[in-house]
């Protein structure tokens, strides 16, 4: 939940531990009854977040904004799991998300004006930018991202260039902060696994298909920065 500092905050932002101090865990759905707003973030399944969808209309009060996470699955799809199509939206936070500070938010065909204003509210509240997209598969960042690190990670597989050549290159030609592959690290492998395999069922088109360069990394456990190693080596 957003809202003013608590007395004694430091200015600039609270300290973590006020932070954490504020964060209920639990591991109840029927907890959620009584939120305003529930942001979902499952992983990447769709099978998994219509049940979660499904539930959530069932909990929570009917003036409740259900959000998704999601990385591709479009929005309407989850909409239709709930009895609320209008109180539905997208917001994709990109990861890592504490320091991003724009949020791609998707409007779907049903989402209601005043739920998308309820979600910029938030997002600003957050102070956050949120940007707002159409509905469909992949969106817009991922539509175009995951085509992007499937064909670099591609490249790597048909030995065209090692994972450090391809990421400098796109850095160092294109003016990218990280490069695809770098990207995919950060993001985490299973994750843009779990988004393409979606997307490439979602779409029909498999350009978006995982490349067995991506599959052998996940197989292994080499999941990206969390794991310690992806298409990179971290320390």
């Amino acid at each position: 939940a957003a809202g003013a500092l608590p007395p004694g905050a430091a200015p600039g932002g609270p300290k973590p531990a006020e932070v954490t101090a504020r964060v209920h865990w639990t591991g109840q759905i029927t907890d959620l009854r009584d939120a305003s707003v529930v942001i979902e973030c499952v992983p990447e399944r769709i099978d998994l977040k219509e049940k979660v969808f499904a539930e959530l209309d069932r909990v929570c009060a009917p003036g409740t904004l259900l959000a998704s996470c999601t990385s591709g699955i479009p929005v309407d799809r989850l909409a239709a799991s709930t009895t609320r199509p209008e109180q539905v939206v997208g917001l994709h936070f990109m990861n890592p998300a504490p320091l991003k500070d724009t949020v791609e938010v998707v409007r779907g065909p049903r989402t209601s004006p005043q739920s998308l204003d309820r979600a910029l509210a938030l997002l600003t509240s957050l102070d956050k930018t949120g940007t707002v997209v159409g509905d469909g598969p992949g969106f817009l960042l991922n539509r175009v991202l995951m085509l992007c690190i499937a064909e670099a990670a591609a490249a790597v597989g048909d030995g065209i260039a090692d994972a450090e050549t391809t990421d400098a290159l796109f850095e160092g030609c294109l003016g990218h902060p990280m490069g695809p592959l770098r990207t995919a690290d950060l993001i985490g492998l299973d994750n843009v696994h779990d988004t393409m395999t979606a997307l490439c069922e979602l779409t029909g088109d498999d350009h978006y298909r995982p490349p067995a360069t991506l599959v052998a990394l996940v197989e292994a456990g080499h999941l990206g920065r969390k794991a310690g190693r992806g298409f990179h080596e971290y320390r």
